[in-house]
Protein backbone atom coordinates (compact mmCIF):
# COMPACT_ATOMS: atom_id res chain seq x y z
CA UNK A 1 0.00 0.00 0.00
CA UNK A 2 1.21 3.59 -1.11
CA UNK A 3 1.77 6.22 2.13
CA UNK A 4 -0.08 9.75 0.05
CA UNK A 5 0.60 13.25 1.29
CA UNK A 6 -1.05 16.45 -0.52
CA UNK A 7 0.78 18.87 -0.46
CA UNK A 8 -0.92 22.70 -1.83
CA UNK A 9 1.47 25.32 -3.16
CA UNK A 10 0.42 28.58 -2.49
CA UNK A 11 1.89 31.95 -3.20
CA UNK A 12 0.92 35.55 -2.97
CA UNK A 13 2.24 37.37 -5.92
CA UNK A 14 -0.14 36.43 -8.16
CA UNK A 15 0.15 39.03 -11.07
CA UNK A 16 -3.88 39.13 -12.08
CA UNK A 17 -4.88 39.03 -8.62
CA UNK A 18 -2.66 39.56 -5.95
CA UNK A 19 -2.88 38.35 -2.67
CA UNK A 20 -4.91 35.13 -4.45
CA UNK A 21 -4.85 32.67 -1.30
CA UNK A 22 -6.31 34.95 1.18
CA UNK A 23 -9.09 36.46 -1.29
CA UNK A 24 -12.23 35.93 0.92
CA UNK A 25 -14.93 32.81 -0.39
CA UNK A 26 -17.61 33.18 2.58
CA UNK A 27 -15.31 33.92 5.47
CA UNK A 28 -13.03 31.69 4.95
CA UNK A 29 -9.30 32.45 2.55
CA UNK A 30 -9.42 30.67 -0.80
CA UNK A 31 -6.39 28.60 0.43
CA UNK A 32 -8.66 27.46 3.57
CA UNK A 33 -11.20 26.25 1.17
CA UNK A 34 -8.69 24.30 -1.30
CA UNK A 35 -7.26 22.74 1.91
CA UNK A 36 -10.99 21.69 3.16
CA UNK A 37 -11.12 19.78 -0.10
CA UNK A 38 -8.10 18.12 -0.28
CA UNK A 39 -8.74 17.01 3.31
CA UNK A 40 -12.21 15.34 2.37
CA UNK A 41 -10.60 13.31 0.12
CA UNK A 42 -9.14 11.02 3.08
CA UNK A 43 -6.18 10.16 1.07
CA UNK A 44 -3.58 11.31 3.62
CA UNK A 45 -2.37 14.51 5.24
CA UNK A 46 -2.35 17.73 4.13
CA UNK A 47 0.11 20.46 3.68
CA UNK A 48 0.25 23.65 2.68
CA UNK A 49 3.21 24.82 1.24
CA UNK A 50 3.48 29.01 1.22
CA UNK A 51 5.49 31.86 0.71
CA UNK A 52 4.14 34.29 2.82
CA UNK A 53 3.77 33.53 6.82
CA UNK A 54 0.10 35.11 6.57
CA UNK A 55 -0.92 31.90 4.35
CA UNK A 56 0.97 29.89 6.92
CA UNK A 57 -1.31 31.66 9.68
CA UNK A 58 -4.53 31.11 7.72
CA UNK A 59 -3.97 27.13 7.62
CA UNK A 60 -2.88 26.73 11.59
CA UNK A 61 -5.82 28.80 12.94
CA UNK A 62 -8.04 26.00 11.33
CA UNK A 63 -5.70 23.57 12.97
CA UNK A 64 -3.84 22.70 9.55
CA UNK A 65 -0.49 22.38 9.01
CA UNK A 66 1.54 24.60 6.70
CA UNK A 67 5.23 25.22 5.74
CA UNK A 68 7.15 28.54 4.91
CA UNK A 69 9.35 27.86 1.80
CA UNK A 70 11.42 29.83 -0.56
CA UNK A 71 10.09 32.57 -1.94
CA UNK A 72 11.78 32.55 -5.19
CA UNK A 73 10.88 28.78 -6.80
CA UNK A 74 10.32 28.90 -10.09
CA UNK A 75 7.23 26.28 -10.25
CA UNK A 76 4.83 24.62 -7.24
CA UNK A 77 6.67 21.86 -8.00
CA UNK A 78 10.25 22.94 -6.85
CA UNK A 79 8.03 24.40 -4.01
CA UNK A 80 6.27 21.22 -2.26
CA UNK A 81 9.71 19.38 -3.15
CA UNK A 82 10.89 21.62 -0.61
CA UNK A 83 8.40 21.67 1.81
CA UNK A 84 8.63 17.79 1.61
CA UNK A 85 11.84 17.32 2.80
CA UNK A 86 11.25 18.92 5.57
CA UNK A 87 8.01 17.44 6.49
CA UNK A 88 8.93 13.90 5.61
CA UNK A 89 12.41 13.79 5.85
CA UNK A 90 12.30 10.18 6.38
CA UNK A 91 10.36 9.08 3.06
CA UNK A 92 7.90 7.82 4.58
CA UNK A 93 5.28 8.92 2.29
CA UNK A 94 5.62 7.53 -1.49
CA UNK A 95 2.75 8.98 -3.14
CA UNK A 96 3.11 13.03 -3.41
CA UNK A 97 0.39 14.62 -4.76
CA UNK A 98 0.68 18.06 -6.29
CA UNK A 99 -2.86 20.39 -6.06
CA UNK A 100 -3.35 24.06 -6.73
CA UNK A 101 -4.13 26.09 -4.39
CA UNK A 102 -6.57 28.21 -6.25
CA UNK A 103 -9.19 24.94 -7.25
CA UNK A 104 -11.44 26.13 -4.46
CA UNK A 105 -14.07 24.22 -6.12
CA UNK A 106 -11.98 20.87 -6.47
CA UNK A 107 -14.28 17.42 -6.12
CA UNK A 108 -12.60 14.85 -3.93
CA UNK A 109 -13.93 12.15 -5.53
CA UNK A 110 -12.01 13.25 -8.12
CA UNK A 111 -9.01 13.44 -6.17
CA UNK A 112 -9.13 10.49 -5.20
CA UNK A 113 -9.35 8.93 -8.83
CA UNK A 114 -5.95 11.14 -9.50
CA UNK A 115 -3.88 8.12 -7.69
CA UNK A 116 -5.22 5.10 -9.65
CA UNK A 117 -3.11 4.61 -12.40
CA UNK A 118 -0.36 4.74 -9.87
CA UNK A 119 -1.15 1.21 -9.34
CA UNK A 120 0.61 0.29 -12.81
CA UNK A 121 4.45 0.28 -11.87
CA UNK A 122 4.93 1.77 -15.41
CA UNK A 123 3.08 5.15 -14.69
CA UNK A 124 5.63 8.18 -13.08
CA UNK A 125 2.84 10.53 -12.75
CA UNK A 126 -0.69 10.56 -12.98
CA UNK A 127 -2.86 13.41 -13.47
CA UNK A 128 -6.84 14.06 -14.34
CA UNK A 129 -8.63 15.54 -17.23
CA UNK A 130 -11.90 15.91 -18.51
CA UNK A 131 -13.87 15.56 -22.23
CA UNK A 132 -14.29 19.41 -23.36
CA UNK A 133 -18.10 19.52 -23.48
CA UNK A 134 -18.02 23.67 -24.31
CA UNK A 135 -17.54 24.32 -28.22
CA UNK A 136 -15.66 27.99 -27.49
CA UNK A 137 -13.32 25.55 -25.32
CA UNK A 138 -11.90 24.02 -27.76
CA UNK A 139 -10.01 26.19 -29.80
CA UNK A 140 -9.16 28.74 -26.69
CA UNK A 141 -5.34 28.56 -25.45
CA UNK A 142 -5.66 28.91 -22.10
CA UNK A 143 -7.50 25.35 -22.00
CA UNK A 144 -5.03 23.01 -22.14
CA UNK A 145 -5.58 19.69 -23.74
CA UNK A 146 -3.84 16.40 -22.96
CA UNK A 147 -3.69 13.89 -26.26
CA UNK A 148 -3.70 10.19 -25.24
CA UNK A 149 -4.03 7.05 -25.93
CA UNK A 150 -7.24 5.05 -24.29
CA UNK A 151 -6.05 1.98 -22.09
CA UNK A 152 -9.65 2.06 -20.21
CA UNK A 153 -12.73 3.56 -20.71
CA UNK A 154 -11.49 6.46 -17.88
CA UNK A 155 -8.02 6.15 -18.50
CA UNK A 156 -5.67 7.39 -20.75
CA UNK A 157 -2.10 7.41 -21.55
CA UNK A 158 -0.74 11.40 -21.65
CA UNK A 159 1.35 11.68 -25.11
CA UNK A 160 1.25 15.28 -25.74
CA UNK A 161 -0.05 18.18 -23.60
CA UNK A 162 -1.12 21.69 -25.56
CA UNK A 163 -3.01 24.44 -26.07
CA UNK A 164 -3.99 24.34 -29.48
CA UNK A 165 -6.61 22.20 -30.86
CA UNK A 166 -5.45 18.72 -30.57
CA UNK A 167 -5.51 15.81 -32.14
CA UNK A 168 -7.18 16.49 -35.34
CA UNK A 169 -10.62 15.06 -36.45
CA UNK A 170 -13.49 13.40 -35.22
CA UNK A 171 -13.76 12.36 -31.55
CA UNK A 172 -13.16 13.71 -28.15
CA UNK A 173 -11.08 16.99 -26.88
CA UNK A 174 -10.04 16.64 -23.17
CA UNK A 175 -9.38 19.65 -20.90
CA UNK A 176 -6.09 18.86 -19.08
CA UNK A 177 -6.92 19.29 -15.19
CA UNK A 178 -3.16 20.56 -13.62
CA UNK A 179 -3.07 18.66 -10.12
CA UNK A 180 -0.45 15.64 -10.35
CA UNK A 181 0.32 12.41 -8.34
CA UNK A 182 3.75 11.55 -8.12
CA UNK A 183 5.76 8.47 -7.17
CA UNK A 184 7.92 10.73 -4.88
CA UNK A 185 11.30 9.46 -7.10
CA UNK A 186 9.94 10.51 -9.76
CA UNK A 187 9.27 14.23 -8.14
CA UNK A 188 12.80 14.14 -7.31
CA UNK A 189 13.68 13.45 -10.67
CA UNK A 190 11.39 15.76 -12.36
CA UNK A 191 12.73 18.70 -10.33
CA UNK A 192 16.51 17.62 -11.58
CA UNK A 193 15.59 18.32 -14.74
CA UNK A 194 15.96 21.31 -16.96
CA UNK A 195 13.35 23.10 -18.13
CA UNK A 196 12.56 21.42 -22.04
CA UNK A 197 12.54 23.12 -25.63
CA UNK A 198 8.36 22.45 -25.81
CA UNK A 199 7.98 23.02 -22.21
CA UNK A 200 8.99 26.63 -22.77
CA UNK A 201 7.19 26.99 -26.28
CA UNK A 202 3.97 25.74 -24.65
CA UNK A 203 4.41 27.30 -21.44
CA UNK A 204 3.74 23.77 -19.75
CA UNK A 205 5.74 22.02 -17.42
CA UNK A 206 4.48 18.55 -17.55
CA UNK A 207 6.38 18.63 -20.95
CA UNK A 208 9.14 18.56 -19.65
CA UNK A 209 8.29 14.92 -18.18
CA UNK A 210 7.44 13.56 -20.96
CA UNK A 211 10.43 14.39 -22.92
CA UNK A 212 12.73 12.98 -20.26
CA UNK A 213 10.86 9.87 -21.41
CA UNK A 214 8.76 9.71 -17.74
CA UNK A 215 4.85 7.98 -18.13
CA UNK A 216 1.71 10.29 -17.26
CA UNK A 217 -1.59 8.72 -17.25
CA UNK A 218 -4.67 10.69 -16.70
CA UNK A 219 -7.75 10.05 -15.27
CA UNK A 220 -11.08 11.09 -16.60
CA UNK A 221 -13.60 12.51 -14.24
CA UNK A 222 -17.07 14.39 -14.82
CA UNK A 223 -15.91 17.99 -14.74
CA UNK A 224 -13.41 20.51 -14.38
CA UNK A 225 -12.67 22.46 -11.33
CA UNK A 226 -12.86 26.32 -11.40
CA UNK A 227 -8.75 27.64 -11.31
CA UNK A 228 -9.44 31.33 -10.03
CA UNK A 229 -7.14 33.78 -11.70
CA UNK A 230 -9.03 37.22 -12.17
CA UNK A 231 -11.28 38.89 -9.82
CA UNK A 232 -14.07 37.38 -12.38
CA UNK A 233 -13.54 33.80 -11.30
CA UNK A 234 -13.01 34.70 -7.75
CA UNK A 235 -17.14 35.96 -8.07
CA UNK A 236 -17.87 32.63 -10.28
CA UNK A 237 -15.93 30.68 -6.83
CA UNK A 238 -18.35 32.66 -4.75
CA UNK A 239 -21.48 31.81 -6.57
CA UNK A 240 -20.11 28.26 -6.66
CA UNK A 241 -19.30 27.66 -2.99
CA UNK A 242 -22.63 29.47 -1.45
CA UNK A 243 -24.57 26.12 -0.99
CA UNK A 244 -21.39 24.74 0.62
CA UNK A 245 -20.72 27.85 2.63
CA UNK A 246 -24.50 27.11 3.84
CA UNK A 247 -23.87 23.54 5.16
CA UNK A 248 -20.78 24.54 6.73
CA UNK A 249 -22.27 27.71 8.55
CA UNK A 250 -25.68 25.98 9.85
Amino acid sequence: MSRIAILIPARMTASRLPGKPLADIHGAPMIVHVWRRAREAELGPVLVAADDPRIVAAIEAEGGEAFMSQRDHASGSDRIAEALESFDAQGNFDVIINVQGDLPTLDPVALRSAVVPLADPGVDIATLCAQITRPEERDDPNVVKVVGSILEPRRLRALYFTRATAPWGEGPLYHHIGLYAYRRAALRRFIALPPSVLEKREKLEQLRALEAGMRIDAMVVEGVPLGVDTPHDLERARTLLAPLSGKINQ
